[in-house]
């Protein structure tokens, strides 16, 4: 049976996924009468409650006697890791293109890195049903993009398609026709998509492309088998970029993708992607072989983490109340183990006791994997982003800047360039995003954008969309100004009384409920003034035997600022942790003892004096 192996590449939203659904159920890959939910390549938990691709996934379907692998890959660029390593092990792609917003700052990114490794992709306008669609534009903008990436004339002469991927039709033309379903884009992939350009001969070379567990087959590495054959009980070794040896073992199973489902095959040839079990330390971008290889394929290089967060065993009064993974040591052994597998990832002892540096792509990254750890069973607390800082050749500080787009109502876009400029943004592009919409592109420097995905949408009214993508890095831009406003801390431990809190309404928003578990330092308001303030959230109401109208009337309290994870870690300051337990997210200040905290600041002056 012939090959191909292709990977659906898009910007987040774009509909990957979706069309992935559309093309199982077309090549026949189940039963008529089975069921079949949405997005069955989005497996997990996070994934299917944000409606986003986090994890790579492979899957195949057959065609006219061809079998297709397909590789679904994440749209955001903080999973970036994930996309460089899996365009490494096709042969094809497929760029899904929205037709209403075009090539947005992902599409860029994964283009950019197709291109680069000489992929020469199939473009379809996907949502072509919308009743924004601008098809044509799009195209003119997909063949621009292109050109500015400097794409060979091979890769500019890209075939296109239109259609809807949720309805499962794809033509050579916007208005159809429909009745052919995805025909025309399986035709298109046998007939432009490259058979594997392998070594049929030869000893077994595999690079190892996705790493994951099993409970009863241990670690699993997903690759593309570069030479050779492979079966069950082979002996490989496993070689690093440096060409060391990592370990030599047995394969104890050989595991094939067909639909949804992987089966266990007898033997597996090159140029096929599959699944091997057996080995415990080989990891992503390591070079599976046979014994007698020497050297290692080539492995992509990974684009640098921007942001660093710490990560600290849970100190609190209420540690160990909520979560049963508490200690030092398995927090680290998690952090290690999520490393091995996301080579975008970088996770190192700091200074300071029980805790630790975990350097990612961006916020969203990291948040997946501490929203991923809390729902595991782990109470940790984890500090403010921060962006990681180079130096150039003569000793100069350079810092991550980013390309940020918003599409934003015309009404709304002096307060966007107003508030990005004191961040120390430039603008650079404006021009008309359909009716009564502007899209501006803006330079920033990653730490400018910490925390205001929240502000944007407060001064847009909910209309903004802001995507972002990592530029380069560039001289750095001097200081941008922090938070305004200053908390309201808890002084003392207990329960939060309604009544309290009433009486503190005045003093800034609420962010507890009443009746919650409260700890001295940890945060429970936003004070309206620039300072931090103690307040007492135990106080009850004085029982007296004096009535009056109206004074036993039932307080009614304000709702309080909900902080969802990401909010919470882009709003606290440089001496404010977020505590993170199975149950609740908490915030507070990183000494919880007022004079630690007031020797802390004075010494901070000191250092900056």
């Amino acid at each position: 049976m012939t090959l191909r192996n292709i990977a659906i590449i898009a910007h987040v939203d774009h509909g990957k996924t979706t069309l992935v659904d559309e093309l199982l159920k077309q090549s026949s890959t189940f039963r008529e009468n089975q069921r079949i939910g949405e997005r069955m390549m989005d497996s997990n938990d996070l994934e299917k409650e944000r409606g986003i691709t986090i994890l790579a996934k492979a899957t195949s379907v057959e065609w006219q006697g061809t079998r297709i692998n397909i590789v679904d890959t994440p749209g955001h660029a903080d999973f970036g890791g994930e996309v460089e390593r899996i365009l490494s092990m096709v042969d094809g792609a497929v760029l899904l293109v929205d037709a209403a917003e075009g090539p947005m700052p992902q599409t860029k990114f994964v283009v950019g890195k197709a291109l680069k490794v000489g992929l020469k992709p199939i473009v379809a306008v996907n949502k072509i049903d919308r009743h924004d669609a601008r098809p044509d534009e799009v195209v003119d903008e997909v063949f621009d993009l292109f050109a500015a990436l400097d794409a060979n004339d091979e890769q500019l002469d890209f075939p296109i398609l239109y259609g809807s991927g949720r309805d499962g039709w794809m033509a050579t033309e916007p208005d159809g026709p429909k009745d052919q379903g995805l025909k025309p884009l399986f035709d298109l992939i046998l007939d432009r998509v490259p058979e594997p350009a392998v070594e049929k001969t030869g000893p077994f070379r595999m690079i190892g492309t996705i790493l994951e567990a099993d409970n009863f087959l241990g670690r699993i590495i997903t690759g593309r088998i570069h030479s050779g054959v492979l079966k069950p009980n082979q002996n490989v070794k496993v070689l690093n970029r440096d060409r060391k040896t990592v370990e030599t073992g047995r394969i104890s199973k050989i595991l094939a993708f067909r639909g949804v489902e992987r089966i266990a095959v007898e033997e597996a040839h090159a140029g096929d992607i599959v699944a091997i079990a057996g080995l415990s330390r080989g990891s992503v971008a390591d070079t599976f072989c046979d014994p007698a290889v020497t050297e290692p394929l080539e492995a992509q290089p990974i684009d640098p983490p921007t942001v660093t967060m710490s990560f600290m065993v849970n100190d609190s009064p209420l540690a160990g109340t909520e979560g049963d993974k508490v200690t030092s040591r398995v927090i680290r052994d998690r952090l290690l183990r999520e490393a091995e597998g996301n080579v975008a990832l970088q996770v190192e002892e700091a200074a300071e006791k029980d805790s630790y540096n975990v350097s990612g792509r961006g916020e969203l990254q990291l948040a997946v994997l501490i929203e991923t750890m809390r729902r595991e069973g782990f109470e940790l607390a984890v500090s403010r982003p921060r962006v990681v800082m180079q130096q150039n050749e003569n000793g100069g500080l350079l810092e991550p800047i980013e390309e940020v787009v918003i599409d934003v109502d015309e009404e709304y876009s002096g307060s966007v360039v107003e508030k990005l400029s004191t961040r120390k943004a430039d603008l650079i592009e404006l021009k008309p995003s359909g009716s009564n919409r502007v899209r501006l592109v803006f330079h920033a420097p990653t730490r400018g954008l910490i925390g205001y995905q929240s502000e944007l949408m407060t001064d847009t009214r909910g209309t903004a969309i802001m995507n972002r993508l990592f530029h380069g890095y560039e001289s750095y831009k001097g200081p941008i100004g922090g938070r305004v406003n200053g908390v309201l801390i808890s002084h003392d431990f207990g329960e939060s009384v309604a009544y309290a809190l009433f009486n503190l309404e005045d003093r800034g928003p609420m962010v507890i409920d009443p009746g919650e578990k409260v700890y001295q330092g940890m945060i429970i308001g936003i004070h309206t003034r620039d300072n931090d303030l103690e307040v007492n959230v135990l106080k009850g109401k004085k029982l007296t035997n004096v009535r009056a109208a109206g004074k036993d009337d039932a307080v009614k309290l304000t709702p309080p600022i909900r902080m969802s994870l990401e909010r919470a870690l882009s709003w606290i300051q440089d001496d404010e942790l977020v505590e993170v337990t199975p149950k609740s997210i908490r915030l507070r200040k990183r000494f919880l003892d007022p004079h630690e905290r007031k020797r802390f600041e004075k010494s901070r002056q000191l250092g900056a004096a």
